[in-house]
């Protein structure tokens, strides 16, 4: 679980301030009702990490794709900036303190980058699905970070299903009853 992808020297500029700030808010809502953000072509989760510094609970959204045995994929982009997001610090001091909401309930996952073939394997898949992470891999000389986030066993009620492609809408598990 190594988390080793350093910062580079050129790229776009990193999405920041109070506008974000706020729009991430609404977006997280929305997300974790219904899978997608207005105007995104792909599924999104909610990343809920705890902050490399403060500690403090931190939460962003971001698009998904479906990884292998019901994991989700993220990529740490920040839209092709020379740096890595501050959320990709977050999982390396903290990759088993990681939650994500989806539409029916909140998963407990761990974070694990992938690395060599693993990573390009998961990389197509991604570019496949959306020509944009490409574009913000041309933008910048990092090698841009894929994290698979995988459930925790016994972690979380909701249960995730393969029809919407990464956010997988959730349904709550009910107690059978005898």
């Amino acid at each position: 679980m190594s988390f080793n992808t350093t910062n580079g020297t050129r790229g776009g500029r990193q999405p920041q301030g109070a506008f974000l700030k706020w729009t991430n808010t609404l977006m997280s809502r929305r997300i974790a009702r219904k899978g997608k953000a207005p105007g995104m072509r792909f599924d999104a989760l909610v990343l809920v990490t705890l902050g490399a510094k403060t500690g403090e609970e931190r939460r962003i959204p971001l698009a998904c794709f479906p990884g292998e045995d019901g994991s989700w994929l993220v990529v740490a982009a920040a839209a092709g900036a020379p740096r890595n997001p501050a959320w990709y610090y977050n999982l390396a001091a903290h990759p088993d303190r990681v939650s994500i909401e989806v539409p029916g309930g909140s998963v407990a996952v761990t974070a694990e980058q992938l690395h060599g073939a693993e990573r390009e394997k998961a990389w197509s898949q991604i570019v496949a699905a959306s020509a944009q992470f490409a574009k913000y891999q041309e933008k910048t000389d990092r090698q841009l970070p894929v994290i698979r986030l995988s459930r925790i066993s016994g972690g979380s009620s909701a249960t995730p299903t393969r029809r919407d492609g990464c956010a997988r809408r959730t349904a709550l598990r009910r107690p059978t009853r005898s």
